[in-house]
């Protein structure tokens, strides 16, 4: 796959994809824009047009997880975790995977 921007989230802890976790991805340099905003599918997967490279240009990005309301106000420790990168070449494709439970998590750029 080239280009684009890709989601894969986990609940490590019950070892079950994050069905219903909303991410926002951002745009914020060179400008400030949301390209995307939705909810991953049974598959933990965001399925939005952002992962075949619709909205993407060079610049500075940041994808925000709603963990908080993932598990709920009352039950989560945290709330929005965000991940900020870089894209220079729009041709390559960036797959995030993040690994998650209600007390911490790991997000990285996987292939």
């Amino acid at each position: 796959m080239a280009g684009g921007i890709s989601i894969h989230a986990v609940d490590v802890a019950s070892g079950r994809p994050a069905q219903g976790l909303r991410v926002e991805i951002w745009r914020i340099d060179p400008d400030s824009l949301r390209i995307a905003d939705g909810r991953l599918g049974g598959n933990g997967v965001l399925d939005h047009s952002i992962a075949q490279g619709a909205g993407v240009t060079a610049g500075e990005y940041e994808v925000l997880f709603h963990l908080g309301e993932f598990f709920g106000e009352r039950d989560g420790f945290l709330t929005v975790t965000p991940f900020r990168f870089r894209i220079k070449n729009v041709d390559e494709h960036f797959h995030l995977p993040l690994k998650f439970t209600r007390w911490g998590y790991s997000l990285f750029r996987g292939a």
